[in-house]
Parts: C-alpha cells; structure tokens; sequence
C-alpha cells in the first residue's frame, strides 16, 4: 500500500525541484523528506530518486510515480468536496490567504458572517501576497486566495482554478498636503513626473505595475522609499518625502499632512477569490465567497 503522505511529498520534490525545496513548502525537515523518500523507495522496489551533483533528481520511476501522485491528490481532494457537499453543510476547517489591504478590509466582516452562520466551519487566515497565495493553493497548502490584478496589467493563473471576481477598487494618488498638485479635482499620472515615488517593495506584482503604467505615460519614476504597509506609506508622504498610489480598499484613516487625489483616468485594481477547481463543490468554498461578496459590496460600512 503506497503512502499518501509519502506521495504527496513526491510531487513536491518533482514539482518544486530539490529535496530542501519540498521540505520548506511542507513544513518538515530535509531529512524528514529524506528518510520519507527511503520508505517510498522500498515500498515501490524501485529508485525514484538520483544524485545530480549537490542535489536530486527524479529518476524516470519516480516521474512516472510523480505523475500518478498528482492525479491521486487531485481525486483525494475531490472526494473531500464531494463528501462534504453530500453533507450539505460548511464544516471543518477553511484555510484561506490574502494580501493585507484585502485581509484588512474585506476579511472582518466575512470571518464575522462565517462565524455566524456557519458555526461548525473554522476559516484560517494568512496574510500572504497574490504570488504566495497562488502557490500555496497550487500546493493545497491552503483552500482560497483571494488576489488581484490591475485593470492594465491582469495576473496569469495557473490551470485548475477557478475564480469569482468580489470587487473592483479603485485606487488614488497621495500627495503631502503643501504639493503644488493638492485640492485639485483630479490629477494626471504625468503631472508627477517631476516627484520622488515612494513604493511597492521591489520586485513585488504592484512594485511591477506601479513602473510599468508609469513608464507607459513616459515617465521614468524616481522610487525614493519603498514600504508594504500603508500607514507607513502615509506617514512617509505626510513628511513631505514623496507621493504614492493608495487603493481604496482597506484604507487606513488619512494622517494630518496628507491629500488624496484621483487620477483622471481611474485606476482600478479587480480583486478575485481563487479556489482549486477540484475543490468546487465544497459548501465552505461557497459560503467563504458568498460572504466575501456581501463584504466587498459594502467595504466601508
């Protein structure tokens, strides 16, 4: 009888290619993978790992074996849906992750509504970013992300998902209160070619966007600080020390010091839940996003 825990971080080695990879994504130890790995082997009478100068590779054995672990987990996490839908009722645990501006305002009242109405359903958290949280999900490490992409710049998904658009957020430009551009009724992105940016942190998907429409008005931003968290981001334009993008969404109260101002062309960050497609007859999948939507359709209440 093979082990199901035992394939599962299989198909993490061969999906994310090396032993310690697998091991951090699972939340074990490289040498728990390992000796998992040796139990596998004897189990199947066969080598499904090799040496491949400092790390390891998957023999043809273990790709064949690899290719059987996903559809194995797929149909595993199809029967949970499935028994779980017979039942009729959200049950159990929901594991979702999130980026901040949407945990902050969207989550409260959904985790609320949940709690409410479905009392036997635990719903878990995690703050992650759009990336994070597709990759987890992919992994099954959680079973709902909710992510975004701009109206300009749309994120790729992975095949076997599915997703349900929640809301559309709108998003403005932040200047100090002194700004030669603050009280205006709305402002161009190029008016701001002369200023210091203060950003996204680098490399992040709306570090990318930010440099990206700013370079399609022509204009080489200058990023003078980059900070995740918007407090700090206000707190930074409030001293004078640049301008910045801030969705609407989860917004933080406005500090003393600082002008928020639209853009004439709006801008618009379209935020989705994301679930596996396998997963998509389970009630807690459903009731997760249905309260999801009654939160994003009054975010501000």
């Amino acid at each position: 009888m093979l082990s199901l825990e035992r394939l599962r971080i299989l198909h993490a080695i061969d999906t994310h290619g090396s032993v310690s990879a697998a091991a951090e994504v699972l939340s074990v130890t490289t040498s728990a993978v390992s000796q998992q790995m040796a139990k596998l082997e004897r189990e199947t009478g066969q080598s499904l790992l090799a040496k491949n100068g400092r790390g390891v590779r998957l023999t043809d054995a273990g790709r064949l074996l690899s290719g059987h672990a996903e559809r194995i987990l797929s149909l595993v996490e199809l029967a949970h849906s499935d028994l779980e839908a017979h039942r009729g009722a959200a049950v159990g645990e929901l594991r979702a992750g999130a980026f901040p501006t949407a945990v902050r305002g969207l989550f409260p009242k959904a985790l609320k509504s949940l709690r409410e109405e479905h009392p036997q359903l635990r719903t878990v958290v995690h703050e992650l970013e759009p990336h994070e949280s597709l990759a987890r999900l992919v992994r099954g490490d959680i079973d709902l992300a909710v992510v975004l992409d701009w109206y300009n710049k749309p994120l790729s998904l992975p095949g076997g998902l599915a997703k349900a658009p929640l809301i559309d957020d709108i998003a403005d430009v932040a200047l100090p209160e002194g700004h030669r551009l603050a009280g205006r009724s709305a402002i161009e992105l190029d008016d701001l070619a002369d200023d210091d940016w203060i950003a996204w942190p680098d490399g992040g998907f709306c570090h990318e966007w930010l440099l990206f429409t700013l370079r399609g008005k022509g204009v080489e931003p200058r990023i003078a600080h980059h900070a995740e968290e918007h407090a700090t981001v206000l707190a930074l334009v409030a001293a004078g020390l640049g301008v910045a993008v801030i969705p609407r969404l989860g917004r933080d109260p406005m500090p003393e010091g600082v002008c928020v101002t639209p853009v004439r062309h709006t801008m618009r960050r379209h935020v989705y839940a994301v679930w596996r497609e396998d997963a998509d007859r389970r009630p807690a999948i459903r009731a997760a996003v249905e309260a999801l939507r009654r939160s994003a359709a009054r975010p501000t209440d």
